[in-house]
């Protein structure tokens, strides 16, 4: 009986909101001078959430929310600023593409397919458990968007640990490096990533380490079983319909809220993604150009010179620019063409909300975005010669 309440004491405890605003504190980011219960008066040195800045006399910043602060560590704002910017759409639409483009397609392969099964079964977790994300006051949060979803566990935290570390696990088989400087550089974007979810008053300490402990045990579970999946996902004729049919039935078998949270499409394009890819690198195999490079494993890295520089910026701004021109296409399309079967205007932000609606544009249009990239990245690249 103790050692429950014990434990109980110390859930609680890093639980507390307490626990996150002190972090905060320590590391220079503090509530507007005058704030007190939510007041919204404006004072220097203080930004706004709203996603615009304004700059005051002195340099300093404004916030019209229920909590406005000031940065006392501009290096630890920036540092845990952009370490959280490591979790969004933007980075996972440039790193992961990236590491297919100018590194190996395998490994990207093994990135997507960890990564999708991370999110959804955190996503879906914060909806089921419904754990509210740290209270403001005392915490200040630094964004707007994601602030109506639940909290633990912190999908940022979880994402961040099974990226890092399946390709830290992953590139050992293919490329020769040292696996301690690896595991180092694995473990310090983790614990930012981690870290930057508290600085930014998005979730508590709880939540955080929960992200971490689950996609470690997601990990430890699934990595016996990776060359097997592997296999089955290039080579079983099944492979492409499963790709399709199991993540957009889970989409729809997404969790029902009594509000609207950006959960369930944030979920979807992330299964779109994958279920593309997956298709794409199935067609690969068949027609026999995966565009990997060949062995034997693992391999030792060439000197990185002037022309290979170049010809990585040149591929990934290339590819960059052909995804997003690919999501604007296909998202005008499935979009007008949806609203249209369902009758409802493209303008209706609450029509487009509805499951029925957003599931299906979204995943048809990110599904595309994994397919151009595993599927059409190589060979617009061999066209232009940047292979």
């Amino acid at each position: 009986m103790m050692l429950v309440k014990e434990v109980s004491r110390v859930l609680v405890h890093l639980n507390s909101p307490e626990l996150v605003a002190r972090f905060q504190r320590a590391c220079g980011l503090f509530p507007a001078r005058g704030q007190h219960n939510g007041d919204t008066r404006k004072n220097h040195g203080t930004r706004e959430r709203n996603g615009t800045v304004k700059i005051t006399q002195g340099g300093e910043h404004e916030h019209s929310c229920n909590l406005q602060y000031e940065v006392k560590n501009w290096t630890l704002y920036f540092l845990f600023v952009v370490s959280a910017a490591l979790g969004h759409e933007v980075f996972y639409i440039s790193f992961l593409p990236c590491i297919h483009w100018n590194l190996d397609p395998f490994l990207c392969r093994r990135l997507v397919n960890i990564w999708a099964v991370v999110m959804y079964i955190g996503q879906v977790m914060k909806d089921v458990l419904k754990l509210p994300r740290p209270r403001a006051p005392p915490v200040v949060k630094l964004e707007q968007r994601v602030d109506a979803e639940y909290g633990l566990p912190s999908t940022h935290a979880m994402a961040a640990t099974a990226i890092s570390f399946t390709l830290l696990l992953s590139a050992t088989e293919r490329v020769q490096f040292p696996f301690v400087l690896g595991l180092l550089v694995a473990v310090v974007l983790s614990a930012l990533v981690g870290l930057s979810r508290l600085y930014t008053g998005m979730h508590s300490a709880l939540d955080v380490m929960s992200g971490i402990l689950i996609s470690a045990m997601i990990l430890g579970v699934s990595y016996p079983y990776w060359t097997t999946l592997d296999f089955l996902q290039l080579n079983s004729p099944l492979s492409p319909v499963v790709a399709v049919v199991l993540p957009l039935y889970l989409c729809y078998k997404y969790p029902e809220l009594d509000h609207y949270s950006t959960t369930r499409g944030d979920t979807t394009i992330i299964m779109g993604v994958a279920s593309g890819c997956s298709v794409g690198y199935w067609a690969n195999q068949q027609l026999g150009i995966t565009f990997e490079p060949s062995g034997p494993f693992p391999v030792t890295l060439g000197p990185v010179t002037l022309v290979t520089v170049v010809l990585c910026v040149a591929r990934f701004c290339v590819g960059l620019v052909i995804l997003v021109l690919t999501r604007q296409i296909m998202r005008w399309l499935s979009l007008r063409f949806i609203c249209w079967t369902y009758g409802v205007s493209v303008g209706d932000i609450e029509a487009r909300r509805r499951k029925e609606i957003e599931v299906p544009y979204k995943f048809c249009t990110y599904l595309t975005i994994g397919l151009v990239n595993s599927l059409g990245g190589g060979r617009a690249f061999a066209l232009l010669g940047l292979l």
